[in-house]
């Protein structure tokens, strides 16, 4: 059985491949705040076992093997979650850090258990997507918030889930996946951008928008 620890490095290979592509350890490192010589020590751990591929100065890939247990780890996560959120009403701000400690040791039939009480979803509170249970992602479309033009109309698709602090600020706001806004102004120079929600106006940072995904965008409509 692999470590837990080893299973937290091929899911964060996974998500950092897939806005990434090949992932360099120094990246790896920083995104596990682990020292760069823990983490080609479990790169080259994982070589061993055939879970991905490096080479030097060409970064780490998962290979179909790693992905499989990535994507099995990620849909436990996400499922997690969902779960906490919905069956037991923890906010949705504090279901990671739990989700966090249980993905590694539940059993196949609690997450099969927690998919058919839940319906069989395929987003998490958050509106990122559960991996079904081949290990397959729904298909997504939305693109970051910092893509938005004046006079955009869109629905917030999804929210990074890392960062409690982000989801209690974007929380303030009502910014949940779900929630349609019109980008009101962007201001030059990488400033910041000024939405309209149900009639309320906020101003969201670039640095915040980052970690905001949009889908169902309309034309700019001038106002």
């Amino acid at each position: 059985m692999l470590s837990h620890a080893a299973e937290d490095y091929l899911k964060s290979i996974y998500k950092l491949q897939e806005k990434e592509g090949k992932v360099s350890t120094g990246i790896l490192a920083e995104y596990l705040d682990v020292k760069p010589a823990s983490a080609t020590g479990m790169i080259k751990k994982l070589k061993s076992m055939n879970l991905v591929r490096h080479e030097r100065y060409q970064g780490v890939t998962l290979t179909k093997a790693g992905k499989a247990i990535a994507l099995e780890i990620i849909r436990h996560h996400r499922l997690l979650e969902l779960y906490l959120y919905k069956a037991l009403g923890v906010p949705w701000d504090g279901v990671h850090d739990e989700a966090e400690k249980l993905e590694h040791v539940i059993s196949e039939e609690v997450e099969a258990r927690m998919d058919e009480i839940l319906g069989y979803p395929t987003e998490d509170p958050h509106g990122s997507p559960i991996p079904d249970k081949n290990g397959v992602l729904p298909e997504t479309s939305s693109i970051p918030m910092t893509e938005l033009q004046d006079g955009q109309s869109c629905v917030v698709a999804e929210v990074s889930d890392n960062d409690s602090a982000l989801l209690r600020h974007l929380g303030s706001f009502n910014l949940y996946p779900g929630t349609a806004f019109r980008v009101i102004e962007v201001a030059p120079f990488d400033g910041p951008f000024t939405i309209d929600i149900a009639g309320q106006q906020a101003v969201i940072g670039r640095e915040v928008a980052k970690n905001i995904y949009v889908g169902k965008v309309n034309e700019a409509v001038r106002v």
